[in-house]
């Protein structure tokens, strides 16, 4: 996110003195509701959607996640690159690609 952006964020949410009521279960409550409404998007079809709406609700999510990271003192490239170490880990090209079971399903024959 670019940080003429993320400063936008802050902003809003200073302006408003809405600090007080970030903390980490509300937002993580505020980010799982949002995300719900994201879905919401798709409940009847997978191609019928209105990306308008969609675009609206990603929105959501992208700032609550914003205003997590902030109130917890993180920093999204260190632990979005932390995970995916991870993931790379537990999903090996060589077992994943084009296969979508869990990792601790990959080597079995379904």
């Amino acid at each position: 996110m670019k940080q003429e952006t993320i400063d936008r964020i802050r902003k809003f949410t200073d302006d408003r003195d809405w600090q007080q009521f970030h903390t980490p279960s509300n937002l993580a409550k505020s980010i799982s509701i949002e995300a719900n409404e994201l879905l919401e998007c798709f409940q009847w079809s997978d191609t019928d959607y209105d990306i308008r709406h969609v675009k609206e609700e990603l929105a959501d999510v992208l700032v609550y996640c914003r205003n997590m990271l902030d109130t917890l003192g993180l920093d999204e490239d260190e632990i979005v690159n932390a995970k995916m170490d991870q993931n790379e880990a537990k999903y090996p090209v060589e077992k994943a690609r084009g296969n979508s079971a869990k990792y601790d399903r990959l080597g079995e024959q379904i």
